[in-house]
């Protein structure tokens, strides 16, 4: 039987797999939590190796203009975390500590920095790209913690969480065949775990009413698909793996061009690898030693 979203919880923090914190969708892991992420995240390198991807990082924050330039604003505005910090004279300092003191809202104290916290792994990389790729186009692979603000009891469901992409820019027919690539790269892998898992057409959490229209346009152009898993709920799976097709949206905004002049399309594929991590916790039990042999060799424990 699949463990409510509580339950799954409790039992995380039990084994010690997880570290409670007081802030929903907040954790620290343990030991044998991080073994699970590090052996999930050197079998996704191993298919990045074989294509010859370019492996590179960036921390978890970005320039804040990437998500104006983007319009992440106009798409997904209460996922954003903007990064303030007090920069103000002794005299205002004081001030600050008198709210702080006083358990009162200190945010007009601080001040919009020129940073965000990154909402996904690939948003730094574009612009970097600007100009003309190569004939081949390009591929990386990237892996990050990223941040979107959705506290909830759901434990896939994290505020703060490590997102492993890898990310293709080509022509059309070029990146569209790379995107078709991984999806079967990513069911093979996950169903050797093991892993109750099946492929369906998504859509992003688009904000507002003209959300709506979005998420009919990306539905009919097939511009996201996810690997979706019964974590807590098998009427309701959750998606541990997704595949987007951007067409032009990014090379146009930071005018990324192909040999031939004309811009450039994108896809990204991103494993949630906490969420990666609770599926096979989920699936096979809290304790490494159990779980089938074939997991644990696929795996490398």
């Amino acid at each position: 039987m699949i463990a409510s979203q509580a339950e799954l919880t409790q039992q995380l923090l039990n084994s010690g797999l997880w570290i409670s914190s007081k802030v929903n969708g907040v954790f620290g892991w343990g030991q044998g939590f991080e073994t699970v992420i590090s052996a999930l995240d050197s079998r996704i390198t191993q298919f990045s190796e074989a294509d010859a991807a370019t492996s590179i990082n960036f921390p978890p924050i970005l320039d804040r203009s990437i998500l104006t330039r983007t319009g992440y604003l106009h798409s997904f505005p209460e996922l954003c975390g903007s990064v303030h910090s007090f920069c103000g004279s002794e005299h205002e300092h004081q001030a600050l500590l008198t709210a702080v003191e006083g358990d009162a809202d200190w945010s007009p104290h601080v001040k919009q920095t020129d940073v965000a916290l990154t909402p996904a792994v690939c948003y730094p990389l574009y612009p970097t790209l600007s100009g003309t790729l190569p004939e081949d186009g390009v591929l990386y692979s990237l892996s990050s913690y990223v941040f979107r603000h959705e506290p909830s009891l759901d434990p896939a469901r994290l505020q703060a969480f490590r997102m492993r992409e890898n990310v293709r820019l080509g022509n059309q027919a070029q990146v569209v065949a790379w995107r078709q690539l991984w999806m079967d790269r990513a069911l093979s892998l996950l169903t050797s775990l093991e892993l109750d898992v099946e492929l369906d057409i998504a859509t992003d959490p688009f904000f507002g009413r003209g959300g709506k229209m979005m998420k009919a346009n990306q539905k009919q152009d097939e511009g996201k698909f996810e690997i979706l898993c019964p974590i807590t709920s098998a009427e309701e799976p959750t998606a541990i793996a997704s595949f987007n097709y951007h067409q032009s949206k990014f090379s146009s905004v930071f005018e990324i061009l192909l040999a031939d002049g004309e811009l450039a399309h994108s896809a990204c594929i991103g494993f949630g690898l906490e969420r990666c991590a609770l599926a096979l916790f989920s699936t096979h039990g809290m304790a490494l030693e159990t779980w089938p042999a074939a997991v644990r060799q696929e795996l490398g424990l």
